[in-house]
Order: C-alpha cells, then sequence, then structure tokens
C-alpha cells in the first residue's frame, strides 16, 4: 500500500520581503546622504534670487561674524588658513572649496578666503539660502 503525504513541501522562494527590505534601505541612505553634507557651525546665509543646483565640494570653509575661520567644522586662526586649505585640497581632482559665510559676515574676511582660492587657482562656490 503506497501512502502519499498530504503537505508537501513548496521549494519557490519568494523575492518580495527581500524586494521591501532594499527598497527601504535605498530610501534611508538616499535621506542620510542628503543630510551628511550639512556643517555644524552655526551660520546664517545671505539670501539669493537665482540658485543654481548645488556642486559638492570636498572642503567648507565657514567664516563667522567674529572672523573665524573653520576648515570642515575645525578651527583655524586667519594665518593657517591658507596652508590648511591648500594641505586639504592637495591630490584632490576638484580643487575646489565652498565659502559659508554668515550674512553678517564684514565683506574682507570674505575676501581674504577668496584671495586664497584666487592664489591658488582654486574654484570656488558660495553657500547661500534661496530666497522665498
Amino acid at each position: 500500500m503506497k501512502i502519499q503525504r498530504r503537505n508537501k513541501a513548496n521549494p519557490e522562494f519568494s523575492l518580495a520581503a527581500m524586494t521591501d527590505v532594499i527598497l527601504l534601505m535605498l530610501i534611508f541612505f538616499m535621506i542620510t546622504s542628503s543630510a551628511a553634507n550639512q556643517s555644524a557651525i552655526d551660520v546664517k546665509l545671505p539670501k539669493a534670487g537665482a540658485v543654481d543646483d548645488n556642486i559638492p565640494n570636498p572642503l567648507t570653509v565657514s567664516i563667522k561674524p567674529d572672523g573665524s575661520y573653520f576648515v570642515d567644522d575645525i578651527p583655524v586662526a586667519k594665518d593657517q588658513l591658507e596652508a590648511t586649505i591648500v594641505n586639504k585640497l592637495t591630490g584632490q581632482t576638484n580643487k575646489s572649496f565652498t565659502i559659508r559665510a554668515d550674512e553678517n559676515t564684514m565683506h574682507k574676511d570674505v575676501v581674504f578666503a577668496m584671495e586664497i582660492a584666487e592664489k591658488n587657482k582654486f574654484n570656488i562656490a558660495i553657500a547661500t539660502v534661496k530666497d522665498k
């Protein structure tokens, strides 16, 4: 007499659960990567009417209203600013940096950072916020 089993294991594997996990991971990494580029130095950026797309730069120079300089959130003395920028951009393919100056920062402090870029042939971007 032949005995048959009623419940046979189904060897098929459903990818629906794995697809959901991959999609959630993709969303998580997209959101965290956009927030990762924010600087910890609190400066109030000036407003601009026409804002182009952001071009990410590997280096950020922040300038506070009191004239203090920060390179990638690390305080740097004014006389050491040029050496720090040149050292950080040595070996980079994109030799550029972003100037994040507070809207109340004196013009001479911003021009000082711009002169460093001009002297060393670096490209610069000036961070602003979009005018509403």
